[in-house]
């Protein structure tokens, strides 16, 4: 007689465009509400900004004036308990090319 551990998923999700990210957290969190499965999130977690200096003059000369440019990657953790066909939907969602997914399973 075997049993199977019970086993939960780890998705994190990570995209420089905030509307189609919470998009793929609302997809996700609807396949679970469909399904019956335990969810935990989507926890956002902190927001890196990484921001880059410029002179606007290319020779270097004349007032001294900047560009200032910032690109921020926002991400999200969902925990879940994964069931096959939890697991099966996810793997089919319909996912933006801006955002990356990360789905890490492991036993409780």
């Amino acid at each position: 007689m075997s049993f199977a551990m019970p086993q939960f998923a780890r998705v994190k999700l990570t995209s420089t465009n905030l509307e189609g990210l919470e998009q793929v957290c609302k997809e996700i969190k609807d396949i679970t509400e469909k399904t019956g499965v335990k969810i935990k999130g989507p926890q956002p977690l902190p927001t890196k900004r990484l921001q880059v200096t410029t002179r606007k003059a290319p020779s270097g000369e004349g007032t001294h004036t900047f560009d200032r440019w910032e690109m921020r990657i926002h991400r999200r953790l969902i925990d879940l308990d994964a069931d096959d066909r939890t697991m099966r939907q996810l793997m089919r969602l319909r996912v933006p090319e801006d955002v990356f997914i990360e789905v890490n399973l492991s036993t409780k």
